[in-house]
């Protein structure tokens, strides 16, 4: 008598551990989901109680107010859109310059905190460690109201060389404006930059197949600098007509003036980020292998070549991620540029919303813009990360 065989043993659906897993994820997402409705419905019935709704109708709006810093053409008879975007390039123009300097400073902050000079070495730390603890908001007031509100009035101005003006109105420095023949001037500096890129890679490809280093960021800007140089000499009349400041009444004028909001805020982002930025240099100087330096000595590299060879490379994997939250916060916290009244995208789009009363829409527009900014910044630098990664073979 033949048995047959045991069935196999099935496990219902609601003790099946995959099913539990997605029903967790599903109930999740539906919370998740609920909890926005309610929110959004909350803030639709309270706005239907004010007689509005939600719409960014207003935007096309006439302003009616001004603005004091100005990288485009804008007017009190502008629309709202308009003074968002002026806002907006304001922002860009302080978080990018900041990130620039802020980076060069703190590079040369971390490599002089592990200097073998005493002096040296004790000045970084200090520096470092008082900026680190230090509240941004109360260095940036401090830096504004007790440096650039206390330099003397235009009457009594420091002038260097003269043509460079230091007042409580702004700081004057000669400045270039185009000429007739600038739009062709243009075209012979996008060369240069096209011939730099060419040479850029060039050196590089070469050291890939060579595998020594040249110089290939310094030879690619020399290329720019002097087809740029080149232009200028041939040019029959000069693309730039030097514009020199000078006094004028109880104001600065020509050149370009550079308001004493737009310095506190640049300069103090830069001197707080670039303490963090040293700090980041420094741990990642720190983790390369002793050995990899006595190595590059052995084979007769001085200390320049050792660090831009050797060390700054393999630095740099460790570097890069920490460097990416440090931009990040830079170009986050230029909305603090509200405490000294420079006109950033949070400052112009406040006005915005004591003129128009469309809080939620305003708020809404920075968060995505600032969402925007550090999507970006962090996918460049993922690239770059990724790109100077150790591959093993």
């Amino acid at each position: 008598m033949q048995h047959s065989p045991a069935r196999k043993r099935v496990t219902p659906f609601w003790r099946d551990e995959r099913f539990l897993q997605a029903l967790g994820q599903a109930i999740f997402l539906l919370a998740i989901l609920s909890f926005g409705m309610l929110i959004i419905n909350n803030m639709r019935t309270g706005l239907q109680k004010q007689g509005m709704t939600l719409g960014f109708s207003f935007l096309s709006g006439i302003a009616g107010f001004d603005i004091a810093e100005l990288p485009i053409v804008y007017s009190r008879t502008s629309s709202y859109l308009q003074a968002y975007t002026v806002g907006l390039l304001n922002t860009l123009l302080v978080s990018g310059i900041g990130i620039i300097f802020s980076t060069i400073l703190g590079v040369i902050l971390g490599v002089a905190r592990l200097s073998k000079n005493f002096l040296v070495n004790r000045l970084a730390a200090l520096y470092l460690e008082l900026m680190r603890n230090m509240s941004l908001l109360v260095f940036l007031i401090f830096w504004y109201q007790g440096l650039f509100l206390k330099l003397p009035r235009i009457k009594d101005a420091i002038v260097w060389f003269d043509s460079i003006y230091w007042t409580n109105r702004g700081i004057g420095v000669p400045w270039g404006i185009p000429t007739a023949s600038y739009p062709t001037f243009q075209l012979i500096l996008l060369s240069g930059i096209f011939l730099a890129l060419i040479i850029y890679f060039s050196l590089q490809a070469y050291a890939n197949r060579t595998g020594r280093a040249p110089l290939s960021l310094l030879w690619s800007t020399l290329a720019f600098v002097i087809v740029a140089a080149l232009g200028w000499l041939i040019m029959p009349v000069k693309p730039l007509e030097i514009s020199i400041p000078f006094a004028k009444g109880l104001n600065l004028s020509g050149g370009k003036i550079f308001t004493p909001e737009f310095m506190a805020l640049t300069s103090g982002l830069v001197l707080y980020t670039a303490a963090f930025i040293g700090e980041v240099v420094r741990s990642g100087i720190l983790a390369v292998s002793h050995g990899q330096v006595e190595a590059a000595r052995a084979l007769g590299l001085n200390g320049f070549q050792t660090l831009r060879l050797v060390v700054f490379p393999q630095a740099l994997r460790v570097i890069v991620p920490p460097l990416t939250s440090q931009y990040l916060n830079l170009t986050k916290n230029s909305s603090l540029a509200v405490a000294i009244g420079y006109p950033d995208m949070f400052y112009v789009s406040s006005t915005i919303i004591n003129q128009s009363g469309r809080a939620v829409e305003m708020i809404a527009m920075v968060m995505l813009t600032y969402l925007t900014f550090s999507l970006v910044t962090s996918l460049f630098m993922n690239w770059y990360n990724a790109k100077i990664k150790l591959v093993e073979r």
